[in-house]
């Protein structure tokens, strides 16, 4: 079986919509990594010298390499990613190898087996 990361930065009082969404979509699972910062095309605004950007949370999935397009494509609507800019971004990487994931790849077989 083979696996696909997505990585997913969203805005903090986004996260619980996008898990929820990306489950639904198929994922098995995922891990948060909260008050994360970055920038975007258009700088941060300052007010006295103070930065004012929302926190960002990043989303790891590993997921399925046939369902990644759709948790990819679910996640970005359920983030607003392409409705609002600086919103949201993700991607996914191919994963070599994954080892601890044998739990999940039992239920995934049936799952990808009924899509292919």
């Amino acid at each position: 079986m083979h696996f696909k990361l997505i990585l997913a930065f969203v805005e903090d009082s986004e996260t619980h919509n996008v898990l929820e969404a990306a489950r639904k979509a198929g994922a098995t699972g995922s891990t948060v990594i909260s008050q994360a910062r970055g920038e975007g095309m258009v700088k941060s605004k300052t007010f006295f010298g103070l930065t004012l950007e929302a926190q960002r949370d990043v989303v790891l999935l590993l997921v399925e390499e046939h369902m990644s397009r759709s948790i990819l494509e679910t996640i970005a609507e359920a983030g607003h990613f392409d409705e609002r800019p600086g919103h949201g971004i993700a991607f996914q990487v191919d994963v070599e190898d994954a080892v601890g994931v044998s739990h999940q790849v039992r239920k995934l077989f049936e799952t990808v087996k009924e899509e292919i």
